[in-house]
């Protein structure tokens, strides 16, 4: 079994900051790596971030000049620092662990980020 366990969101107003944390564990998962993902209500899941290393990362658009991925693979730990925050933020978000071994990808529960206007 994976597990992947998240936490860190909350609810700020407009302009402030959240970093969320998640973790995860499993007697044999090899990692490729992990992400973060939002799902906003009426709107599909989207990928908000993803990291292979610290040489590695990539971000959506929306996101790329507030947010920070930051991640250790071999700990199975990934950060999103998340400043400047809008309501366009407001979503569940959810942490990804994309494995070589097991082969799959795994999912946490989901921290809600709500930011005020």
């Amino acid at each position: 079994q994976v597990h992947v366990v998240e936490s860190g969101g909350g609810l700020v107003h407009t302009g402030g900051s959240l970093k969320l944390s998640c973790a995860a564990s499993g007697s044999s998962v090899k990692t490729l790596s992990m992400g973060w993902y939002r799902q906003a209500p009426g709107k599909e899941r989207e990928l908000v971030a993803r990291h292979l290393d610290s040489d590695h990362t990539m971000y959506t658009e929306a996101v790329r000049d507030r947010f920070t991925i930051s991640g250790d693979n071999s700990r199975n730990t990934v950060y999103l620092q998340m400043n400047d925050l809008k309501p366009e933020d407001t979503a569940i978000y959810y942490c990804n662990l994309r494995a070589i071994s097991p082969r799959g990808d795994y999912w946490g529960q989901g921290t809600q980020v709500t930011v005020s206007s």
